[in-house]
């Protein structure tokens, strides 16, 4: 069962299950892909139904971390790991224990934040290896990645108005964020400077309570109704598996472009997408920005400039995708995918896009 799931999920280079009983550590590192540099990937805590649960989503994510990597053109592979476990009972025991079993890969994959971590645990992993990304400022790192991550998330909206409405302005433009985390918030205020319209919801209602009060403006709605609310641009800024048949049905949008990683439940979704007359932005594309960040504290010495300018590429690299599906007369994803795998393996394999995306 294990073995087939693997299979089903992609050519993972490892898989590593890993337990800790003495300080209820539970998880699985995924390395997808070497070929361009060390796999990079944040760690995920969350509290999975299952564990073969846990096992599809770091199957999937470190897959889309090879490909995020590949198409914003940094040396790096793509990797992922999760705990499973809920994040409010974590402890420095825990992330000491797992940082160990990080350093036993010797390279092969660097962690860094993500849902369910905070700078604080990478704080803690680094006392244990050095393979590690994301650390506060004061220890020479790049901080919180998650403004990166809405930057360039908004420069995928900014690109997909452009292309879809032949805009070159988002003002009066309404959104729907689905999500209010870190890159959820802030997008929000990215968006809110940008003269937008936002709906927002949450499944911790204080957070959207919290950017409300802040900003009044702002509708909240309860989180199943964001699908039905009336939008621009609907944005998943929360976890993945979201947009499928039937949440597609209630949409009621232009453009789908969000922060979230697998936003789609698969790739056939998309086509669904296309036949509604909707626009989806590959979130592996635009939602690079975080990583992009990591990317250039491995170097040394971390450059805020370095990240921004490298970020603000990933708007070119959009247009080389609408250019080239336009061509080929092929969805956004699939172009994405064919242009990374170019990059990843030889210009020989990137007609054969989407079974190599699922495996």
């Amino acid at each position: 069962m294990i073995f087939k799931t693997i299979e089903r999920f992609g050519l993972h280079e490892q898989v590593i299950f890993f337990q800790d009983s003495s300080v209820h550590l539970k998880g699985i590192i995924a390395i997808h892909s070497t070929r361009l540099g060390p796999s990079l990937g944040g760690c995920r805590m969350w509290p999975y139904l299952s564990e073969e649960a846990a096992l599809e989503d770091v199957l999937k994510l470190s897959r889309g971390m090879t490909y995020k990597a590949a198409i914003a053109g940094l040396s790096l592979g793509g990797g992922k790991s999760v705990i499973i476990g809920d994040p409010k009972e974590k402890t420095p025991e825990m992330f000491r224990a797992f940082a160990r079993f990080v350093q036993s890969l010797n390279g092969h994959y660097i962690t860094a934040e993500d849902v369910g971590t905070t700078i604080e645990d990478m704080r803690t992993i680094r006392e244990e290896t050095n393979f590690v990304v994301g650390l506060p400022h004061e220890m020479g790192g790049s901080g919180d990645p998650s403004p990166f991550t809405a930057r360039s998330t908004l420069l995928g909206i900014k690109a997909a108005v452009q292309h879809k409405m032949k805009i070159n302005s988002l003002k009066g433009l309404r959104v729907a964020i689905q999500g209010m985390g870190n890159v959820g918030y802030h997008l929000a205020e990215y968006l809110l400077q940008e003269k937008c319209e936002l709906i927002i919801c949450d499944i911790l209602a204080r957070k959207v309570k919290a950017f409300q009060n802040k900003n009044p403006n702002v509708k909240i709605v309860e989180p199943d109704a964001i699908y039905d609310a009336p939008c621009d641009i609907f944005s998943p800024c929360a976890l993945g598996g979201v947009i499928h048949t039937k949440t597609l049905n209630r949409l009621k949008c232009s453009i789908i472009a969000g922060g979230a990683n697998n936003q789609l439940d698969s790739l056939e979704t998309e086509d669904q997408i296309k036949e509604k007359g909707i626009l989806y932005m590959p979130d592996f594309v635009i939602n690079a920005g975080g990583l992009i960040n990591v990317f250039v504290e491995t170097a040394g010495s971390y450059s805020e400039d370095i990240t921004l300018k490298k970020i603000d590429h990933i708007y070119d690299v959009l247009i080389e995708i609408f250019e080239q599906s336009e061509r080929e007369n092929k969805n956004l994803t699939d172009t994405a995918i064919a242009i990374a795998n170019s990059k990843i393996y030889n210009k020989s394999h990137q007609h054969t896009t989407r079974k190599m995306w699922i495996g």
